[in-house]
């Protein structure tokens, strides 16, 4: 074990968990350009289709923390493992899907897959790199958000050419070079206990009914609406919350968010800005191909202009915070946010690229500020012992945001999409800027938050 430290270099080691751990990232943003041919193959609606995102991130949310204690149960490496073969087997069955529902389960086999990779990955770098153990991180976390911006672009040019079943099959490549590297340089670490008791199972089921019944009660909102889904939602919220108080080792520690008002708000906050950015991210693609007869290549590269923005202003956005906290970049970013927003109301069907382009560039550059900033937040207001879980409810709330994305626009895009629907996703986005940009402005600066430790 000793020798696996010394023979191989720290990079390599970042690279092999890296390549497994953008599979997630990759499979949750290639999807936006696979729906409009999905819903053609499937006969769909658009609120049908939304469902492959949904329960993506529902099972991402739920997997996530299982899979942690799993992997501290049994150990990183063969966990790391196990999660490649998984999303192996669901990218070889999800192209010979005989209906919608068998894709479905695909889809959410591949989030359980991927979502193992992240924590046992992250556990094999704190634990083997102890030099230069940030820089690893960082890397890691370059290489989840290049793969999510530009899933998109690789989706569109795949679907091009082979059709749909190639976002699966993309994965392969990934998948084997980060299998057999795995096997030979992720280090062996011993086995904890084996404590199944410390998994919430029931927690997470109420957790996931409690989703899924607020989706149904929100999709059902253009039509004959589903109040028993409404109530099936209230009631295992409430129960969730209740039962949740009385655990020791909870999925979300609803104690710790009633004693700290500034990182609930911060989390209500990621919640919404993430709503917001992932209706432009998976409505953008559709409205592209649907309205405006663009091809899947032609609109993954034009969604460049939404995902590269933020990777292009977030080293500036870096340095912003290093000298005067995250709150300057979080209220720069919720008004860039909000313009962005209201300029898409000036979009007619008339409008030259170039002015939806300007429009998808400044709605990215606010997701650059966002995300950094929110992040550093996050971290100001928590202890550094409760970092490892205040990063993991971090990681739902983006789920939950992106859920609740998908949801909207399959009320707005279910039956017809124009134009005019993409102004109604907007002005009721607008809304949900102005509760960011308050929540921004409510947030303590540096100071006092150093002030209150």
């Amino acid at each position: 074990m000793t020798g696996t430290k010394k023979t191989h270099k720290p990079w390599v080691l970042v690279l092999t968990v890296g390549l497994g751990t953008l599979l997630n990232p990759l499979n949750s943003s290639m999807i936006s350009v696979a729906l409009t041919r999905m819903q053609q193959e499937f006969e769909l609606t658009f609120a049908d289709a939304s469902w492959l995102i949904s329960v993506f991130y529902l099972a991402s949310a739920a997997g996530q923390p299982v899979m942690g204690k799993l992997s501290d149960m049994f150990g990183p490496k063969r966990m790391f493992l196990a999660g490649l073969v998984t999303v192996a087997a669901a990218s070889m069955l999800a192209p010979f899907s005989p209906n919608f529902p068998f894709l479905l389960g695909c889809r959410a086999l591949q989030a359980i897959g991927s979502s193992t990779l992240f924590p046992s990955g992250m556990s094999i770098v704190r634990t083997s790199i102890t030099k230069g153990q940030a820089k690893a991180l960082a890397t890691l976390s370059i290489f989840a958000s290049t793969s999510a911006a530009f899933g998109p672009s690789i989706g569109g040019l795949l679907i091009d050419s082979w059709d749909w079943p190639s976002i699966f099959i993309v994965n392969f490549p990934f998948i084997i070079v980060s299998f057999f590297m795995a096997i030979f340089i992720l280090p062996e670490k011993g086995q904890g206990k084996f404590e199944l008791a410390r998994i919430d199972f029931l927690g997470i089921t109420l957790f996931i009914i409690a989703v899924i019944g607020l989706i149904l009660f929100l999709l059902s909102l253009e039509t004959h609406i589903h109040w028993w889904a409404f109530i099936v939602f209230i009631v295992s919220s409430v129960s969730f919350y209740y039962y949740e108080k009385r655990q020791s080792e909870p999925f979300i520690d609803v104690r710790g968010l009633k004693k700290n008002t500034n990182v609930t708000l911060i989390y209500l906050q990621f919640i919404t800005i993430n709503l917001v950015y992932y209706c432009y991210f998976f409505g953008f693609p559709t409205f592209l191909q649907q309205v405006k007869k663009y091809s899947p290549g032609n609109t993954g590269l034009i969604m460049l202009a939404l995902a590269g923005f933020g990777v292009i202003v977030s080293p500036f956005v870096g340095r912003l915070i290093d000298r005067h906290g995250p709150k300057p970049a979080l209220i720069t970013g919720s008004a860039i946010l909000f313009s962005g927003t209201a300029l898409l109301l000036t979009l007619r069907e008339t409008s030259s690229l170039l002015w939806l382009l300007i429009i998808m560039a400044v709605l990215g550059m606010s997701n650059g500020f966002s995300n950094i900033s929110m992040q550093t937040a996050l971290y100001e207001h928590v202890k550094p012992e409760d970092t490892g879980s205040a990063s993991g409810l971090f990681q739902t709330s983006r789920y939950l945001g992106s859920i609740l994305s998908s949801s909207l626009l399959g009320l707005a895009f279910n039956r017809h999409l124009d134009i005019q629907h993409l102004h109604n996703v907007a002005m009721i986005c607008l809304i949900f800027c102005l509760l960011v940009f308050y929540l921004s402005i409510r947030l303590p600066g540096r100071g006092k938050v150093k002030g209150h430790s």
